[in-house]
């Protein structure tokens, strides 16, 4: 998951930075961190793309046609 997915993800849920960040235990700048695309510690950004995931996103990888998300079936 890249910033830009990040973003995605959080305004297809409707959720805004501090929801996002209530619900990954993070603070609401790490979350702003990561859609402007800073580095993130590995364990924290698996944290956040890992509650993103559980409320119903899966994350389109590179395939040519750039990347995305979409919600689950």
């Amino acid at each position: 998951m890249n910033g830009i997915q990040c973003k995605l993800a959080r305004v297809a849920l409707g959720w805004g930075v501090l929801e996002l960040a209530k619900a990954a235990n993070v603070s609401t700048q790490t979350i702003t961190r990561l859609e402007r695309g800073d580095q993130l510690r590995s364990s924290t950004l698996e944290r956040v793309q890992r509650v993103l995931e559980d409320a119903g996103i899966e994350f389109i990888p590179e395939n040519g046609g750039g990347v995305g998300v979409r919600f689950k079936k």
